[in-house]
């Protein structure tokens, strides 16, 4: 794979830009760069089935796999022809400003889904974005134009800039529900969090997500979270103060004491989450914001040609 552009995918080189528009186009330019062959071709149609190849008909949809194997031709069917709605709906609550030095969660998901966009209207595709704490703070529908994108990348630059804490608590289980019934239908989801909920059971995020489903929309999940510091623990053998972004809340612990427990919960949690998940036909991410948009466009978008 070729990496002439990485230094453009690196998360903490992305962030000293100062133009979102400017950053998307880097992170997909590279990405594109990077690969040998676009894993997201054909990202928008969702196969049905097979039917007799009719003379005169466009080889295009021809199964050449099926036609190596049996010397017949059979074209693909789609369900669907129609260029793919995606929205992706944004995490903006106060823990996604978490660390505090450095790139935060915030900032990375606001890259990532930038970059997700100009990437789907690139391949004439419709996307749209989606804003949100304890309500939808912003809302703009799926369209398939590159101008449609400035009001977007402006509104995420605000949120991005913006330095006040305190004042946004997570609410996604309630949004998702709403989400779930504003959409066209058999839209493609992209959810961006760090699925840290205020006063949310589990089971409710999950309800959510289950309604999403119920109505035909296609989900994706990308749970961002800084490894380091929120899998492993990493903290100094001294005892640190540790600060709830959402309420203020402080608590004094001494890492190496509880460390062990903490990770087997976080392990036990994320194997759970991921298995709900596939149970309900889900795609699930984990993104460590150190790591390059490169891999993780890379890595989701090789994934999911290879179950097409």
């Amino acid at each position: 794979m070729a990496r002439t552009s990485i230094k453009y995918l690196d998360p903490v080189v992305v962030s000293k830009l100062k133009n979102i528009e400017i950053k998307a186009k880097l992170i997909v330019e590279g990405f594109i760069t990077g690969m040998h062959k676009s894993p997201y071709h054909g990202f928008s149609v969702e196969f049905a089935e097979h039917r007799p190849f009719n003379s005169g008909e466009s080889y295009k949809n021809v199964d050449w796999k099926v036609f190596a194997k049996t010397d017949k031709l059979f074209t693909k069917k789609y369900e669907e022809e129609t260029n793919l709605r995606c929205q992706v709906v944004l995490d903006i609550s106060d823990s996604m400003r978490y660390p505090q030095q450095g790139i935060s969660k915030l900032e990375y998901g606001a890259y990532l889904a930038a970059a997700l966009q100009y990437l789907m209207i690139g391949q004439r595709d419709a996307a749209g974005m989606t804003l949100f704490d304890e309500e939808i703070q912003f809302y703009a529908p799926a369209k398939s134009r590159y101008s449609w994108l400035v009001p977007i990348f402006k509104k995420l630059e605000e949120i991005v800039s913006s330095t006040d804490i305190f004042t946004r608590k997570t609410a996604t289980a309630k949004v998702l529900h709403q989400i779930a019934m504003k959409f066209h239908r058999r839209s493609f989801v992209v959810l961006i969090t760090d699925l840290f909920n205020q006063a949310e059971a589990e089971e409710e995020l999950f309800s959510a997500l289950r309604h999403l489903r119920h109505e035909k929309h296609e989900v994706l999940v990308f749970h961002l979270l800084d490894r380091k510091t929120e899998q492993e623990f990493d903290f100094p053998n001294r005892p640190v103060i540790l600060k709830d972004l959402e309420t203020g809340d402080k608590i004094e612990v001494s890492p190496h004491q509880i460390r062990d427990r903490y990770r087997d919960m976080i392990k036990a949690y994320n194997a759970r989450f991921k298995q709900r998940c596939y149970e309900f036909k889900i795609d699930f991410v984990e993104v460590d914001i150190a790591q390059s948009y490169e891999k993780v466009l890379t890595d989701y978008l090789v994934k999911r040609r290879s179950l097409q």
